[in-house]
């Protein structure tokens, strides 16, 4: 076995392969999965007078795939319409997601579409977030982002977070609000530690007409589009630990009194 050829091909570009069971995702015994419908396993239905239902399927969500593949505890952060003004405002402590017995070793945070597409929010910058009281983060969807993030660093100082962009699609007014929401996680990268982009947008599939006749149901994912989507953010995370190896190391020690020294033998 060569494992400079099987993991550290310095060529090697995200979602390239897909990573059997999970990969190294499975280093990470605790995830939450904090994001809105397609974080939440929504699938659309129609009564019998032709209006459109939707529905909260939280096995199907891609959180839950990656637990049963992967071995993890998965929490499912999310609801169909989140945004993360909502998140801040009232969702993540009427439903007790700041609980530190809740505390992950691991966030994936999908947010953005409801925001920014439905809600129209203004988008804001990073000249929006408090780095020493997110309560007076701006009132922008930057500074409801980055409060969500500051948060959780508050419950665990050591947590990994992966930041999800928004796929490429077939719409170019969109396409134009997921680049700027591109380029924003990728700046929270630079003023965080352990924050890592999974730039779907960048390396995931575009998201086209012929992608959602096989992954979609009307307006949000079929169940095989649900698992894919587990498959991607596992592969990508488990390509991230394997061209990272040292920021990993210690992720067994994530909320726990005990550490190793950097730079210890």
């Amino acid at each position: 076995m060569n494992l400079d050829e099987l993991f550290f091909d310095e060529n090697e570009k995200p979602l390239e392969k897909l990573a059997a069971n999970g990969g190294f995702t499975g280093i990470f015994r605790k995830i939450a999965c904090i994001g809105d419908s397609l974080s939440s396993g929504e699938f659309e239905a129609m009564d019998a007078e032709g209006n459109r239902t939707y529905h909260d399927y939280f096995e199907y969500s891609w959180g839950q795939y990656i637990a049963r593949e992967a071995g993890c505890t998965v929490y499912n952060f999310s609801r169909g319409g989140m945004t993360a003004k909502e998140y801040c405002l009232t969702f993540a402590e009427a439903n007790n997601f700041y609980d530190p017995a809740l505390a992950c070793q691991a966030y994936i945070i999908a947010l953005g579409v409801n925001d920014l597409y439905n809600m129209q929010m203004e988008f804001g910058s990073m000249a929006d977030v408090d780095f020493k009281n997110s309560k007076n983060n701006k009132p922008t969807f930057a500074g409801y982002y980055a409060r969500i993030i500051q948060r959780y660093k508050q419950i665990q100082p050591d947590a990994k977070f992966f930041l999800m962009t928004l796929p490429a699609g077939n719409d170019p007014q969109l396409d134009e609000a997921a680049g700027k929401h591109q380029d924003f996680l990728y700046q929270l990268c630079t003023v965080f530690e352990n924050c890592y982009v999974l730039d779907f947008r960048k390396y995931a599939p575009v998201y086209d007409e012929k992608f959602r006749e096989r992954f979609f149901l009307a307006g949000h994912m079929n169940p095989m589009g649900y698992m894919l989507t587990a498959k991607m953010v596992m592969s990508y995370i488990d390509y991230l630990i394997r061209h990272n190896m040292d920021d990993f190391k210690q992720v067994g020690f994530i909320g726990t009194e005990h550490q190793w020294p950097k730079g210890a033998v």
